[in-house]
C-alpha cells in the first residue's frame, strides 16, 4: 500500500488538517471530517481552514465534509485527530462504518477521564478487528505545514501499519520512525504537555538556562519512571517520542501547552489562561489524570505534584520550587543506579 492509498482524516483542528494537507500535496485523495458543516464548506469553497490555518492555501485534493460515512467510504487508512474528551465519541460514531481491513492511526496526545485509556487503548477496544497504531514525536503543525523538515514516530505492533503509514506520509520534509512499543510512544506524547506548562511557567518568570535545563532532564526522568511503571520500554523515551518531544515542546512558544504555562507565569488564572489560547492544551486535564494515577500507585513525581498545586491550588511557585529543592535527593538515571 503505497501511492494511491485513500485517506481519511478524522478532525479539522491543526494537527488533522496539517497531515490531511501533506498528504493531498503528495496528488493523494483525502477526506477531512469535521464536526462543522460551515467549516467544511469553507474548506471546500476557499481551500482554507481559516480558524487554525488562516492564510495557508490547502491542498487540491482534500475533499472536506460533515458526513461521516462519506468520509469513511473506501478508504485505507484513517487518522483520527480528535482531542481525547471527544476520541472515544467518535471512534464509536466512525465504526458502524468502518470495515476490518482498514487501518486506524491516533495522532492524539492525552488521556481520557475516568478510565486513564490511552487512545490506542480505546480504539482497541472499540476496533478490535481493525490493525491500528499511534503517531507521535516533536511534531508543531505551524512547523509543518510551511515544510520545515521534521520527524514523527509510527508505533504499531504491525508491521502492515508501520509500512503503510510510511509510505503514506513519507515526503522531503517529513520523515517517519518506526516502533513497536505502542504504549511508550503514546505516554511520550501525552506526559510532556504537563512538563511544557511547567517550561512555560518557568520562562514567564525569568528563570536561567540551568533552571530550563534541570526541569527539562528531571521531567524526562520523571516520565520515564511513570511510564515504565505503566509497562512501556524505557528506551522509547531516548527517541523523538521521548526526548524529541518533550525538546521542542517545553522550548517553544508554538507549544499550546508552553503558552498556558506562560500566562499562569504571568498572573492569569487558569481559567484565563486556557480561554486566551482558544484552543485545547491536552496537558492541563492530563496534569489531573496523572496526578491520581501516580498517587495511586505510589510512583514519586515530585514535578507533577508542585505543578499540581500551582495549577490548580494556586500555590505560589516560589514555595513549590524550595519544597522541591529540599526534596531527597536520589540518583540522576534510576535505570543505571536506582531511586533510594
Amino acid at each position: 500500500m503505497t501511492n494511491g492509498a485513500k485517506v481519511a482524516v478524522l478532525g479539522g483542528g491543526s494537527f488533522g488538517t496539517v497531515i490531511a494537507n501533506l498528504i493531498g500535496t503528495k496528488g493523494e485523495a483525502v477526506n477531512l471530517w469535521m464536526r462543522d458543516v460551515q467549516r467544511a464548506e469553507e474548506i471546500n469553497e476557499t481551500g482554507e481552514n481559516s480558524r487554525y490555518l488562516p492564510g495557508r492555501q490547502l491542498a487540491e485534493s482534500i475533499t472536506a465534509t460533515a458526513d461521516m460515512q462519506a468520509a469513511l467510504a473506501d478508504v485505507d487508512i484513517i487518522f483520527v485527530s480528535i482531542p481525547s474528551s471527544s476520541f472515544r465519541s467518535v471512534i464509536a460514531q466512525a465504526k458502524v462504518y468502518l470495515k476490518p481491513d482498514q487501518i486506524v492511526v491516533s495522532t492524539t496526545k492525552g488521556i481520557e477521564a475516568d478510565t486513564f485509556s490511552l487512545m490506542s487503548q480505546i480504539l482497541a477496544d472499540e476496533l478490535p478487528e481493525n490493525p491500528i497504531g499511534v503517531l507521535s514525536g516533536p511534531n508543531l503543525a505551524k512547523e509543518i505545514v510551511q515544510q520545515q523538515l521534521t520527524a514523527t514516530v509510527i508505533a504499531s505492533e504491525s508491521e502492515k501499519v508501520r509500512k503503510a503509514v510510511q509510505d503514506i506520509l513519507h515526503c522531503a520534509y517529513f520523515r517517519i520512525y518506526a516502533s513497536t512499543d505502542m504504549y511508550g510512544v503514546e505516554l511520550g506524547g501525552t506526559l510532556k504537555n504537563i512538563y511544557a506548562i511547567a517550561s512555560g511557567l518557568s520562562a514567564a518568570l525569568g528563570m536561567g538556562e540551568n533552571t530550563k535545563s534541570m526541569l527539562m532532564t528531571r521531567s524526562l526522568a520523571e516520565m520515564s519512571r511513570f511510564a515504565v511503571q505503566l509497562g512501556a520500554n524505557p528506551m522509547t523515551f531516548l527517541g523523538l517520542a521521548g526526548v524529541g518531544d518533550l525538546i521542542v515542546t517545553c522550548s517553544s512558544p508554538l507549544s499550546r501547552n508552553y503558552r498556558v504555562g506562560f500566562a499562569l507565569g504571568e498572573g492569569k488564572s487558569l481559567v484565563e489562561a486556557v480561554e486566551s489560547l482558544g484552543e485545547v492544551a491536552e496537558g492541563v486535564n492530563t496534569l489531573r489524570y496523572v496526578k491520581e494515577k501516580a498517587d495511586e500507585l505510589g510512583i514519586y513525581m515530585p514535578l507533577v505534584r508542585g505543578l499540581f498545586e500551582v495549577v490548580f491550588n494556586g500555590a505560589p511557585v516560589s514555595q513549590v520550587a524550595k519544597m522541591m529543592m529540599l526534596n531527597t535527593q536520589s540518583s540522576d538515571v534510576e535505570f543505571i543506579l536506582p531511586r533510594d
